[in-house]
């Protein structure tokens, strides 16, 4: 292993729904939304990048009033290797890393929607970050 993860925290938390209705179509419709992963990185210094791991709830249809839930999870990342090519820190910071802290990420996403009166959410309790990023550098 070339990198380790010295840190993790919650960076941003977003989850809002703006009133009764929504909550009521949204507890009848989550089959219109879908739910996106958007990873990003930032060098915070010398070896030290932060991953960022978005996950966010996203309609697909078109819905007057959304409910607005995202939770970005930022993982900080020391690289040990000093001589990592390009390919080697986009699959630690597009496979590996996120393979790591998804589970952490996930359980958070589900506790907002259990928490506020949703027990049907449905989240995959596993992705699979290498298909993602092969079919990300096919396209």
């Amino acid at each position: 292993m070339s990198y380790k993860i010295i840190g993790k925290y919650i960076k941003d938390l977003n989850f809002s729904i703006p009133n009764t209705k929504t909550f009521y179509l949204l507890s009848k419709d989550i089959e219109n939304y879908k739910i996106n992963i958007d990873i990003k990185s930032n060098k915070v210094k010398q070896n030290i990048i932060e991953v960022l791991t978005s996950l966010i709830l996203t309609p697909t249809k078109n819905v007057s009033d959304t409910v607005n839930t995202k939770v970005v999870f930022a993982t900080v990342v020391e690289l040990i290797d000093e001589k990592i090519d390009k390919e080697q820190l986009e699959r630690i910071v597009l496979i590996e890393v996120p393979s790591q802290i998804y589970s952490e990420l996930r359980k958070i996403f589900v506790s907002l929607f259990e928490n506020s009166g949703f027990k049907d959410v449905k989240v995959s309790k596993s992705v699979d970050f290498e298909k993602l990023y092969t079919t990300r550098k096919i396209q």
